[in-house]
């Protein structure tokens, strides 16, 4: 079984991607991006054996400025997700392999507590994480869930009878309003983008997680081909925008917004219409629209499941690499926090050190 630690510079990184299905949210480039948005460093692990292979990138974060260390030449780091579902992905060997992936996984812990990682919180992708529940230890993965995708293999004709029939209706409405809906390049909207998006934060009173600046949307042009921007347009101004990745047919909903003036037409609803005629048209297999906010099936999830019947179960990996380490920066928290140790514990934050950063309002 080989080992490695790849950067972003690595071939091997993007050689290891064309052996697997993936999704944008894999690639260097966007690692690349979320670690410069996130002030982390960016890696990815490759395990392999023969035709096996386990990959997964993450973002490795600083903990020393949320404990006071006795030994300065010491860094406690903690590993995540990029934004999204990047998630381990495996190959069609190690998916039949209970033994490697079982294996694989004991490496990565050993291989992070080596790297004086103390905890790890990866996003696995809902729809090429299917049935690793069943090859991963027991209980190593958390249920976070449900997502929506739409299914591409049907006929445009059952796409639209799966479509909950207020969504129909309201899809109607635009039409004869006289509202459209195209695929244009970013790059030439990315500043009326960006205008709807922080409209669209403010008025939902977001947390900062959800806010990003201008150089993180430019930056988003290195993905190429693989970004697209759909919008909604009445007489000629931009209404609604979202953003959407393309890869291995996975057609994947990232951001987007409307305008307050608008929402009374509803016209995420054409542009959600449009986005799925227009992945199928190219020969994807998924739309990917996401779940709500959280995995709670909130006012969002129920929104985007009435696109579509079809469901993934969406997990996430939670582990502790080194227990000393993580109880003592919990403690250290929740008496700068003012809070107790029971608290964070049971805020199902993780890790629960960084509990108060999932609060945080714009």
């Amino acid at each position: 079984m080989n080992v490695s630690i790849l950067d972003l510079d690595n071939p091997l990184w993007k050689e290891t991607l064309e052996k697997l299905s993936y999704d944008a949210y894999h690639l260097p480039e966007y690692v690349a991006l979320e670690a410069k948005r996130n002030h982390s460093k960016p890696e990815a692990l490759l395990i392999t054996e023969a035709d096996k292979i386990f990959f997964v990138p993450y973002l490795l974060r600083s903990c020393n400025d949320l404990v006071d260390t006795t030994d300065p030449q010491e860094e406690i780091l903690d590993a995540i997700s990029p934004y999204g579902y990047p998630g381990i992905l495996l190959s069609d060997g190690a998916r039949n392999s209970s033994p490697f992936v079982n294996h694989a996984f004991k490496e990565l812990q050993q291989t992070f507590q080596a790297r004086g990682i103390c905890s790890a919180f990866l996003r696995f992708h809902p729809i090429l994480s299917d049935g690793f529940a069943e090859v991963f230890p027991p209980n190593s993965l958390t249920p976070n869930g449900e997502t929506v995708s739409i299914d591409l293999n049907l006929s445009s004709d059952k796409i639209w009878a799966q479509t909950r029939r207020g969504h129909q209706s309201t899809i109607n409405k635009c039409k004869r309003l006289g509202l459209t809906a195209r695929t244009v390049t970013f790059a030439d909207y990315i500043d009326e983008f960006l205008s709807i998006y922080q409209e669209t934060m403010d008025r939902l009173g977001a947390r900062d997680n959800y806010y990003f600046d201008r150089d993180y949307f430019t930056d988003l042009l290195k993905l190429g081909d693989r970004l697209h921007l759909i919008i909604v347009e009445s007489d000629s101004q931009i209404i609604c925008a979202s953003l959407f990745f393309e890869s291995c047919g996975i057609v994947q909903a990232h951001l987007g917004g409307t305008k307050t003036d608008f929402m009374k037409q509803s016209p995420f609803n054409l542009l959600l219409h449009h986005a799925r005629l227009w992945a199928k048209e190219r020969g994807n297999k998924f739309l990917h629209l996401g779940g709500g906010v959280g995995g709670n099936k909130d006012k969002l999830f129920t929104f985007k499941s009435g696109f579509s019947r079809q469901r993934h179960k969406f997990f996430t990996m939670r582990l502790i690499i080194d227990e000393s380490k993580y109880q003592h920066l919990v403690k250290n928290q929740a008496q700068t926090k003012n809070i107790s140790i029971s608290q964070l514990k049971e805020s199902n934050f993780f890790p629960a050190y960084r509990f108060n950063e999932g609060l945080q309002k714009k």
